[in-house]
């Protein structure tokens, strides 16, 4: 349920077929959906009719921690995995926001955000963006890439972001080993945010959820506080820790106003030591 698609291969564009980016797309009220993705959106609401309510709090979480890593963290560059259709502000708009020279590389493997990538690489004067057609599962890929290498000081701390990607990786795809291998490639003081949708909350309707979307053959793992906790082990938490995502340092009424079983995602920001 965020800016990602899933299977994470590269794929053609089929409107006929629900994509899990353009249902996302669809909860936040965007306009780069079909008629199968609203059906399925729909499927979705019936079982979990907060569920645009939580994609809208989730992407208010990137835009927190975006800022708090910019502004607090002194960060100036980001690698977004899992971009998914651009919605404004999108991350290079927030960091160039307090840091106008930060250098952001966006990596998706969805042809529709390829379409729309140049919305991602209206970067400031004096910073950079880049976007990188490729999928989680491949992170040396990833790391070697002449996006990557032209756009990023891979010897400055960089924020490794993972934005409601996660859940659509099951375990035998080993998103732990991803998430390791691209951590480990970064320097002491890199950062690394992620938020996950969870069953923890409300178990029958995010079970029921997660049914609609593999029902349309969208890989969906909703994941424990426990096991969110093992992508950032040996990291140090920034506070408040994994709390749920209208948790984390919230500073809009609307946050303040949900409740945990609304949201059901966990969001955690954690720095390399």
């Amino acid at each position: 349920m965020n800016d990602i698609p899933f299977p994470l291969a590269s794929t053609q564009l089929h409107a006929t077929v629900p994509h899990s980016a353009r249902i996302y797309d669809y909860f936040l009220d965007g306009k780069d959906h079909f008629v199968a993705d609203r059906e399925a959106a729909e499927a979705a609401l019936k079982v979990f009719p907060h569920v645009a309510e939580a994609a809208r709090a989730n992407r208010r979480f990137l835009h927190r921690v975006v800022r708090y890593l910019a502004r607090e963290a002194g960060v100036t560059q980001f690698l977004d995995v899992g971009t998914g259709i651009p919605t404004s502000p999108n991350l290079h708009e927030v960091a160039q926001g307090v840091r106008p020279e930060a250098a952001v590389v966006y990596v998706d493997n969805d042809p529709l955000v390829l379409a729309h990538a140049r919305a991602l690489l209206t970067s400031s004067p004096q910073g950079r963006t880049a976007y990188l057609d490729c999928d989680l599962l491949a992170p040396e890929r990833i790391l070697a890439s002449a996006e990557v290498r032209a756009t990023l000081d891979l010897s400055r701390p960089v924020a490794l972001t993972l934005i409601a990607v996660l859940h659509f990786v099951p375990d035998e795809s080993d998103p732990l080993g991803v998430v390791r291998r691209l951590l480990e490639a970064l320097p002491s003081g890199s950062y690394l945010a992620l938020s996950q949708v969870t069953a923890d909350f409300d178990a029958e309707a995010i079970g029921q959820l997660a049914e609609t979307y593999r029902d349309r053959g969208i890989a969906a793992a909703p994941r424990s506080r426990a096991e969110v906790a093992r992508f950032v082990e040996g990291l140090e938490l920034v506070e408040p820790g994994i709390v749920a995502a209208h948790r984390w340092r919230p500073d809009a009424a609307v946050d303040h106003g949900l409740v945990d079983e609304q949201v059901s995602v966990w969001a955690v920001l954690a720095r390399k030591m």
